[in-house]
């Protein structure tokens, strides 16, 4: 059994993930109350309130062998400002590093939304893995990327698409550190163990038995949902067999003349305004016929974003109920049922379209990975729990990516001590072996 910590612990994905591989918490922080207490309801341990505390009396933090941590992705996002280290939330990893200068556990694992290796965030970027070097980790300077639709179910995979960036560091000290930089991410992202994506099944792997009655009614989709629904429904059925363009398709901008503000628009929207309106011109006789079929409610009469659809489901049958859709703030999207796109910590909770509902908490939750027999969300109400769920990182990723790293950093784990070899002895590696290139 090795020790860790669980820092910006959310509701406990690392501590999921990291308990399954022999590992015990020794202390977790979290600062908001909600994931706080579901996560103090799941795994026994009251998390501490603030890294920055923890980080002022570096000193009296646990002895341990694994530092992990989700620590704020919102300044790095590409849903927020951007702001990166520069923000406030972004400067709490300055605290990560101040813990790990004092306590020097052998391997440190940090996840963080893709975007933090990003174009806009190379100097974020730069800093943290430069903060880690100075603590004495070696860490590759190319971002670890995975995500669990890539592992199959006996891998510990999961239906989503959820890119995310691990970031994992073996104490090496300072100069080895600074020297070792020209190794490859401990995973590459691709499919592991010849798994088929396409394979994935949302119903299959991921439903749960069917709610029912009042339950079952606050997970179905809303009468304004079954007509902006239906009504894009008709007109996939107008198109025929038409090929659907791979852009979002933009009603409100289907006419033959340019808008009026066209000429004040950004180049990135007035280039897929020119190419909504080439769709427009190519099936003007059946989209008119759409627009003037009688029904309750037009389409121009929708909300905004209920006037876009992006139909990411290929060649499948051209009914939007037999998929799974998101309503989202810049469209509905529409893909099949294999595997969900990334769960947010927004109200963007997918539907699937044979049972004309959203997929309930727990359900989202096996998406992340959780157990959904010994997890629970403790009796939070349902935007809570889904706000979670959007936040958590993926159990079968982390695990998938830990034991990748240890297996490949094997001698170098074992050169921190006793620290380094429970962490070897838990996963059943010799701590004789040579580390290999990335998986």
């Amino acid at each position: 059994m090795f020790d860790f910590v669980d820092y910006f612990a959310g509701v406990g994905g690392f501590h999921a993930a990291l308990s399954g591989l022999g590992g015990r918490a020794v202390q977790a922080c979290e600062i908001d109350p909600v994931p706080a207490a579901i996560y103090e309801h799941n795994w026994k341990l009251q998390p501490e309130m603030d890294v920055r505390e923890l980080a002022s009396r570096a000193a009296e933090v646990p002895d341990h062998s694994v530092m992990s941590g989700g620590f704020p992705c919102q300044p790095f996002s590409k849903s927020g400002r951007q702001l990166g280290i520069a923000e406030e939330r972004g400067t709490l990893f300055r605290d990560v590093l101040t813990i790990l200068e004092v306590k020097r556990p052998p391997v440190v694992i940090l996840e963080n939304v893709r975007n933090i290796a990003g174009r806009r965030q190379q100097e974020a970027w730069q800093l943290i893995i430069g903060g880690l070097r100075d603590a004495g980790y070696k860490v590759s300077s190319r971002p670890c990327v995975f995500s669990p639709h890539l592992l199959s179910p006996a891998g510990g995979g999961a239906p989503q698409v959820r890119d995310r960036v691990y970031i994992l560091g073996v104490y090496v000290g300072r100069e080895r550190a600074a020297r070792e930089v020209d190794h490859g991410p401990a995973v590459a992202r691709r499919v592991q163990e010849g798994w088929d994506v396409g394979n994935w099944s949302v119903e299959r792997d991921v439903l749960l038995a069917e709610p029912e009655g009042e339950i079952r009614q606050r997970y179905a989709v809303s009468n304004d949902e079954v007509v902006w629904i239906d009504t894009w429904n008709e007109l996939l059925a107008r198109l025929g067999d038409a090929p659907l363009p791979g852009f979002p398709m933009w009603e409100s901008v289907w006419q033959a003349r340019q808008p009026a503000d066209y000429a004040t628009m950004p180049e990135w929207k007035r280039r897929f305004v020119d190419r909504n309106r080439d769709f427009y011109l190519s099936h003007r006789r059946e989209i008119d016929a759409w627009r003037k079929a009688p029904r309750e409610t037009q389409i121009e009469n929708f909300p905004a974003s209920r006037r876009k659809l992006e139909w990411q489901a290929g060649t499948a049958e051209r009914n939007m109920w037999k998929h799974l859709m998101q309503m989202r703030p810049s469209g509905i999207r529409v893909k099949q049922a294999t595997y969900a796109p990334a769960l947010v910590a927004m109200s963007q909770i997918p539907i699937f379209g044979p049972r004309r509902r959203r997929l309930t908490p727990m359900e989202t939750a096996r998406l992340q990975g959780f157990d959904a027999e010994r997890f629970s969300f403790d009796g939070q109400p349902d935007a809570a729990s889904y706000k979670q769920m959007g936040n958590a990182v993926n159990v079968g990723a982390v695990r998938h990516v830990f034991r990748s790293f240890v297996d490949q950093n094997s001698s170098d784990i074992a050169a921190c001590g006793s620290a380094g070899i429970a962490i070897l002895d838990a996963l059943g590696i010799s701590a004789e072996k040579q580390g290999s290139d990335a998986a």
